[in-house]
């Protein structure tokens, strides 16, 4: 069974590869939301994790900032210019316009795990909470003591976190999808993907439309 057909309120589904740590993903989910608004029948998200940390992330899961991945201080200052039009165009309040010391391994273990055993719904409500409690609250969601926090807001157990994140099955299941992208030459994120036709980067709602309904 597809995960649109599982879902009785939605009738179709878009592919979105992102990570949590990247503000154009959580820019591109405000601009789907705005988009969702639009359409009669609710789009449902299918999500892959993405590792925007993999270039420095060591042969123990850990991320070694002293790593150089070419990405320099004129780098970082025209991501945050383009994070802020971003912002004022799609009308979305940040905390930040970058966060390069947060690892979101640990939150995306713990999605893929509800993704996995949760109804759709509850499991949009806790990775919307993710993206908001960094992008919005500015908190790190890479510590656990976040995530349940985040977990409980969203309606769980709080230790779905400790059991999620001590699970090595879960975690493999993770790196293997951040694999798969890999192989599947995915390179930045957010990139959205319908009916094999793809549209990278945090396009506005009107983007979305065309990708979708070819408008």
């Amino acid at each position: 069974m597809s995960d649109a057909e599982s879902d009785p309120e939605a009738t179709d589904a878009i592919t979105v590869y992102s990570d949590y740590v990247c503000p154009f993903c959580y820019l591109g989910r405000a601009s789907l939301d705005e988009y969702q608004k639009r359409r009669e029948e609710p789009l449902r998200v299918e999500w892959h994790p993405y590792d925007l940390r993999a270039g420095k992330r060591g042969p123990d899961g850990e991320i070694d900032h002293s790593v150089d991945d070419g990405k320099d201080d004129d780098y970082y200052e025209q991501a945050r210019e383009n994070v802020r039009r971003l912002q004022e165009e799609y009308d979305v309040e940040m905390a930040d316009e970058i966060r390069t010391d947060v690892d979101s391994l640990p939150a995306q273990v713990v999605s893929y795990h509800l993704r996995e055993t949760a109804d759709y719904e509850e499991w949009l409500d806790f990775d919307e909470a993710v993206f908001d409690a960094l992008w919005l609250e500015g908190r790190d969601i890479g510590d656990p003591d976040v995530l349940e926090d985040v977990a409980t807001d969203a309606g769980f157990d709080p230790a779905v976190v400790t059991g999620a994140l001590d699970d090595e099955s879960v975690r493999e299941a993770v790196t293997e999808r951040f694999d798969a992208a890999r192989r599947q030459r995915i390179t930045g994120v957010p990139r959205f993907v319908y009916d094999d036709h793809a549209a990278r980067g945090a396009v506005p709602p009107e983007h979305l439309e065309r990708l979708v309904e070819g408008v």
